[in-house]
């Protein structure tokens, strides 16, 4: 190859990079992980994705995924930058257990907590249960069996002293727990979620429930031994026949990232989360919920250098 061709190739190489470079507006791509396409997750982060990419000119696109473990395995693998996930389901993955017995994980990092989703504890109230002392000897679901719901319901129950021995115990997903509830084959259910919940608001359509408290003594007990979980009270009138608001916990729905990304992509991604609350709540219900506050509180996984620094800099941290 002569000098002259060589010379060109340089010259055509060097615009494709700048080309590159200018498409990006110089900034890192970020791929988010969320869940699947029909849940909160993707429509919230599609929301958001969409929100950040306007107001920080860094481009972010949105997957559809397998949700909270998937998206933790994603980072790992260096498929994706940036996921939601459950606040509890990536402290097992920080300390390997639980979820993650075995595949400790610590190359991701915490953003922001987003929204909460709460442990609501459903029963018959013609089984005469009242109170989550009053689960011993009864028939209860649990959620998916190895599902983060099924964790969630042993650490509830635990505090209580009741173990899943002590139980009728039943794996069933929110919607087969609501049909079994309102078909009398169990007396009680576990779901975390976003509250109101559509399984529970139907179920309540069609006949009476009773959502279960966790009084402050066992809610600061499980805080204790676990604490990513916080106190959350469901307003009143989330349900039908439930006018009275019921204290419970919760964990919450989370940004990580990966601790690859620079300092400064994102303090700019945290910053803009934040200052287009306004933007992402008209999109979406759950930007409601977006609070500085809220953001740091029950966070068990070191915050990125990047969402530090700016909660330090509004005085959060």
């Amino acid at each position: 190859m002569n000098k002259a061709k060589k010379s060109l190739i340089a010259v055509l190489a060097i615009v494709v990079s700048f080309g590159i470079i200018a498409c990006s507006g110089g900034k890192q791509q970020i791929r988010m992980a969320t869940g699947g396409s029909t849940g909160t997750y993707y429509a919230f982060g599609t929301a958001v994705g969409q929100i950040l990419s306007e107001n920080t000119k860094i481009p972010v696109s949105v997957q559809s995924t397998g949700a909270s473990k998937a998206n933790i395995q994603l980072i790992n693998a260096g498929e994706v930058e940036l996921a939601i996930v459950q606040n509890d389901v990536m402290d097992y993955a920080w300390h390997g257990v639980d979820l993650f017995t075995g595949e400790k994980i610590n190359s991701f990092n915490s953003m922001a907590a987003l929204y909460a989703e709460v442990c609501q504890v459903v029963v018959n109230p013609a089984s005469g249960i009242r109170t989550i002392a009053d689960l011993r000897g009864k028939n209860v679901s649990v959620g998916d069996a190895g599902s983060g719901v099924e964790f969630n319901a042993r650490q509830i129950l635990d505090a209580y002293g009741i173990s899943f021995d002590q139980i009728g115990k039943q794996n069933l997903s929110f919607g087969a727990s609501a049909d079994a509830l309102r078909d009398n084959k169990i007396d009680a259910f576990f779901c975390v979620a976003g509250a109101p919940t559509p399984a529970i608001i139907d179920l309540a359509t069609s006949r009476d429930i009773l959502i279960l408290e966790i009084s402050d003594e066992y809610a600061a007990k499980l805080i204790e031994s676990h604490p990513f979980y916080t106190k959350y009270p469901i307003p009143a009138g989330s349900y039908r026949g439930q006018n009275t608001a019921v204290q419970t916990v919760a964990v919450k729905a989370t940004f990580i990232v990966s601790s690859k990304l620079s300092e400064d992509t994102v303090y700019q991604l945290t910053k803009s989360l934040f200052e287009s609350k306004a933007q992402i709540e008209a999109a979406h219900i759950k930007g409601s919920e977006l609070s500085v506050q809220y953001a740091i509180e029950g966070i068990s996984v070191p915050f990125h250098s990047g969402a530090a620094k700016y909660f330090r800099e509004i005085g959060a941290l």
